[in-house]
């Protein structure tokens, strides 16, 4: 394998292991690190450049991201959602483009009802000593706590990811 195909692959896999890492985090911690939102973020425009995206197009999936990222913070300030998510969620619609942003968004939408779905009912069983050996497990189970919609939104993300513009250029 020559080195433009080796950096291709390495470049091809950089959005599903973020997603993979911002939904096990969300999980295990209930938090997404500024810096894999960062990483993301800055992962996306090496890339973009890397495969020569244009500008003009780089510059509507900047426009997808900013209107994600007002409406998601609109959502932070009523307690809708929490701050990591509004973050990842833009970081992720900046890869998608904004052409996927509103598939992403109904995948979001549906897995998020439905891991939220999974939770409440974890809720409704008694609290057993498998669950109590794991904090996280215990977390998840508690009612005071909200729902890991990172996991969602990653899982939505890699449904939409072989659709985008970057997936194509780096398999071509």
């Amino acid at each position: 394998m020559t080195l433009p195909a080796l950096m291709s692959t390495l470049a091809l896999f950089v959005f599903p292991f973020a997603m993979a890492l911002a939904a096990s985090s969300d999980l295990l911690t209930m938090t997404i690190s500024n810096k894999l939102v960062l990483a993301l973020v800055a992962g996306f425009f090496v890339i973009a450049v890397a495969i020569g995206m244009p500008l003009a197009d780089m510059g509507l999936h900047v426009l997808g991201a900013l209107a994600v990222l007002v409406v998601g913070f609109i959502f932070f300030a009523q307690g809708w959602i929490g701050g990591g998510d509004a973050k990842l969620a833009a970081a992720t619609t900046l890869w998608l483009g904004l052409t996927l942003t509103i598939p992403y968004l109904v995948y979001a939408a549906f897995g998020g009802g439905m891991l939220t779905l999974m939770i409440l009912a974890l809720r409704r069983m008694p609290l057993t000593p498998l669950i109590a050996r794991f904090h996280w497990l215990e977390r998840l189970h508690d009612r005071n706590t909200g729902v890991p919609y990172g996991i969602a939104l990653a899982m939505s993300g890699l449904l939409t990811y072989s659709s985008t513009a970057i997936f194509e250029r780096l398999t071509a």
